[in-house]
């Protein structure tokens, strides 16, 4: 049974709804049943059913999110600080209020001067000449911005990555043969949390009107989780994530295929469905160089350079690197691999692009090229071109058998 104040404690959060003042609500120090979950935090979100109660449940290993309408959402805060919750703290622009709830069940009720003078936006702000708002509800969502849009101290950098991800991806798009579609379907195979997903749904949709679709694949069911409940309570109909493996998921019909830091050969799973994809553009931010490194022999002149672990590291992950380049020219694209942010924001700055020509180049020209360096390094294999040539063969064996059987 709810006590005194903690009934006072709910009033006065309906009224800061009531009188527009509402700014957050956190429930903490839970001693109930679940064992895992740890703290509630409540916002307002503006989506395309209106104005809904997003809760953001922190657990000791996952996150979780809903949203919920105003009656539901009240229903759950009671429950929740009856069940196990001892303290709540309700921000309003014209107080603050703290419950505390001892083991005893006796309970008091704090008033002190509001945090915040001002509430928090509810929807983008779209007067900013900046392609993604600071004040976009999934940053918060996603801990890059706090609740006033101010981008964190410790997120900077990864603002940073977001910025210049969308303005080479917005680039890319242009100078495609995707510049002038109306849709677009992407695959971000190894999403993670989703920071740069989401915010390539919101440029496309949001600032270009595009008719977008995404997909986001990942093996970790709590970050797919977690993406897929923010993408909801943002109203990001088109914008899905899937628990799976790049090698596994089949991409489909796609127009842009991503991969940002899959690690080592996973890099080469996402380029390899990204070509039998055929798809348009091919972005990938390769990430631990690991397959090549053992197997390198340098070639005499380079013997006395290449001795050195540090030389022999930054050596694996050119040839990896370019290999991967030449491969995907061999395969009918355009490609550039350039850095993306400073390696002051992250390590893993270099992308590699993919643009399918109209018009492919002679594939034996790279063939010698692939040859070349393999035997100069003593290379005996690497992911992407054993996959393009197991294709090759696979497509070899079915038109033999097809030739036999209609001979």
């Amino acid at each position: 049974m709810l006590t005194d104040n903690a009934v006072k404690f709910l009033d006065e959060f309906k009224g800061s709804l009531d009188r527009e003042t509402f700014v957050k609500l956190t429930l903490g120090n839970y001693k109930g049943a679940d064992e895992h979950l740890q703290k509630i935090n409540v916002r307002l979100v503006k989506t395309r059913k209106g104005v809904r109660l997003f809760f953001l449940y922190r657990r000791d290993t996952r996150e979780t999110a809903n949203n919920y309408d105003r009656e539901a959402g009240l229903q759950i805060l009671a429950d929740a600080i009856e069940t196990g919750f001892s303290t709540a703290h309700l921000f309003t622009t014209e107080n603050d209020f703290q419950l505390e709830i001892s083991k005893k069940g006796k309970s008091r009720l704090n008033i002190a001067n509001p945090t915040f003078k001002t509430r928090p936006p509810l929807d983008h702000n779209r007067e900013k000449k900046s392609q993604i708002d600071p004040q976009s509800f999934y940053l918060k969502a996603l801990g890059i911005t706090d609740d006033s849009g101010r981008v964190r101290d410790r997120e900077q950098n990864k603002w940073k990555q977001i910025n210049k991800f969308v303005e080479v991806l917005a680039g890319l798009v242009d100078k495609s043969s995707l510049s002038d579609r109306g849709s677009l379907r992407i695959v971000d195979m190894g999403s993670g949390k989703g920071y740069l997903t989401f915010a390539a749904y919101d440029y496309f949709k949001n600032h270009r009107g595009v008719d977008i679709h995404i997909v986001g694949v990942d093996t970790k069911t709590e970050l797919v989780e977690l993406c897929n409940s923010v993408a909801a309570a943002s109203g990001f109909d088109a914008l899905e994530f899937v628990v799976g493996t790049i090698d596994d998921y089949e991409v489909g019909d796609v127009d842009i295929l991503i991969a940002l830091h899959a690690c080592n050969t996973a890099t080469d799973d996402a380029i390899y469905k990204g070509i039998t994809a055929g798809a348009e553009l091919i972005v990938a931010a390769p990430c631990c160089h690991q397959e090549l490194r053992p197997q390198i022999r340098p070639p005499t002149m380079l013997r006395n350079v290449l001795k050195h672990g540090v030389m022999l590291e930054r050596m694996a992950e050119t040839l990896t690197d370019g290999l991967r380049s030449l491969l995907l020219e061999q395969s009918g694209y355009a490609t550039k691999l350039f850095e993306f942010v400073s390696i002051e924001h992250t390590g893993k700055n270099i992308m590699l692009v993919g643009t399918r020509r109209t018009s492919p180049l002679d594939a034996s020209h790279f063939d010698q090229q692939i040859n070349e360096i393999k035997s100069a390094f003593a290379i005996r294999h690497q992911r992407l071109d054993s996959l393009l040539t197991d294709n090759k063969e696979h497509t070899l064996l079915i038109k033999l058998a097809g030739d036999a059987a209609s001979a």
